[in-house]
């Protein structure tokens, strides 16, 4: 089978996801992910209007992505929701652990568009709680008393996860988040 070549399009976006999320989306000018990317100004603005319109696709590229790693955990445990939350945790703890981690690309996006209007902004809030609202359904397939008690439990404690894994990268313990989140899922699961 043939492999798809790369279009102008989806080389910048390759581009700018890995420069916005290792650098920061505020950081990484259009001159340079022009540069990096290796197509044409006209191409670059042909694809992505403005800058703004870059990040949003940024953010529901990373949206997809983990659309698809919860699609993946459902796929490889389909009759078992709690080894769907479970499998999730995993490929957290695994992300977590990578040496390039830089955080949740949502939140950091966030942080760099306070403005709640921004589109990045809006696009960053959005995609994190479509990803969510997937975690609660996993959670109502597995019958627990409070789906979205549970869904909110194990979203405050990834989110510290990310945190503390990004600032104390050395002293981060994953078992430890793994441990709390397991013990979580265990007690909604046995009410």
């Amino acid at each position: 089978m043939l492999e798809k070549k790369e279009t102008a399009k989806d080389r910048i976006l390759r581009v700018a996801s890995d420069l916005f999320y290792k650098e920061g989306v505020r950081a990484v000018g259009i001159d340079r992910i022009i540069e990096e990317s290796g197509v044409a100004k006209a191409s670059f603005y042909r694809n992505f209007p403005t800058k703004d319109s870059l990040v949003v696709a940024y953010l529901e590229t990373r949206h997809g992505k983990r659309t698809e790693t919860i699609e993946e955990a459902k796929r490889r445990h389909p009759y078992s929701p709690k080894d769907q939350l479970y499998a999730l945790l995993d490929d957290l703890v695994e992300r977590l652990k990578h040496p390039e981690f830089r955080g949740c690309p949502f939140m950091n996006a966030v942080v760099e568009f306070p403005d709640l209007e921004h589109p990045g902004h809006r696009a960053a809030v959005n995609n994190r709680h479509l990803t969510w609202e997937k975690v609660e359904e996993i959670a109502k397939a597995g019958n627990v008393q409070n789906p979205v008690e549970l869904t909110s439990q194990i979203r405050i404690l990834c989110d510290g996860a990310i945190m503390s894994a990004y600032i104390d990268k050395d002293s981060f313990q994953p078992a430890y988040f793994l441990s709390a989140a397991r013990r979580l899922i265990e007690d909604h699961f046995s009410r």
